[in-house]
């Protein structure tokens, strides 16, 4: 894990409070989450977008992905790799899934490289917060640091969009030079968009 003691401790109590939702809470909440998520007009307008398998307690992202590729969206899932950046694979279904470390589902086609994540016009990043500037806590594997930074230096502009849970939105979050913030929020009771500077899709 990296990052400060702050960021630390913010991560234990996000992820406590995640362990006490029942899994009726959490289906439910998922259910919102893929409605309000399919009509963002970043996900709307993108022809890939570039997502991740939730597990546990994370706000459910499976109904999502099946519906972005029922309408024709190209879906890419990340692919751990053991220096903890991520390979991009095209997800073909809840059948082409396999089981990974870490507890992790990864899609089982074939590796199309760490810059395929240029290719996509939104991102879906996994979060444990969001604050009201838009910057995003993670879990602190650094995995997805990695990712936008490959992003910054291509001078790539996808849409960056967090699924939380609505208790998730914080006033502030801990922040360090590399953290990036992103472009929304979406949450079962409310989406958010923040100004980012150099992001196509701020507003």
């Amino acid at each position: 894990m990296v990052g400060t003691p702050e960021k630390a401790l913010l991560r234990a109590e996000l992820l406590a409070a995640r362990s006490l939702l029942s899994g009726e809470d959490a289906r439910a909440a998922a259910a919102v989450l893929t409605a309000s998520a399919m009509a963002l007009p970043e996900l709307t307008r993108a022809r890939t977008v570039a997502a991740y398998v939730s597990v546990g307690r994370e706000p459910g992202t499976r109904a999502l992905l099946d519906a972005l590729r029922e309408r024709g969206v190209r879906v890419l899932l990340p692919v751990l790799l053991p220096d903890n950046d991520l390979d991009w694979a095209v997800y073909e279904g809840p059948g082409g899934l396999a089981k990974a470390g870490r507890g992790l589902l990864e899609p089982a086609g074939p590796r199309l490289g760490p810059a395929a994540v240029l290719q996509a016009q939104a991102v879906l990043l996994p979060g444990l917060a969001v604050d009201a500037r838009g910057m995003r806590l993670g879990r602190g594997g650094g995995s997805y640091d990695r990712v936008l930074a490959r992003i910054a230096r291509a001078g790539a502009d996808p849409a960056l969009v967090v699924l939380l849970y609505a208790h998730e939105v914080l006033e502030r979050v801990p922040e360090e030079p590399h953290d990036h913030p992103v472009h929304a929020v979406v949450t079962p009771d409310v989406t958010l968009r923040f100004r980012v500077s150099g992001g196509g899709y701020g507003d």
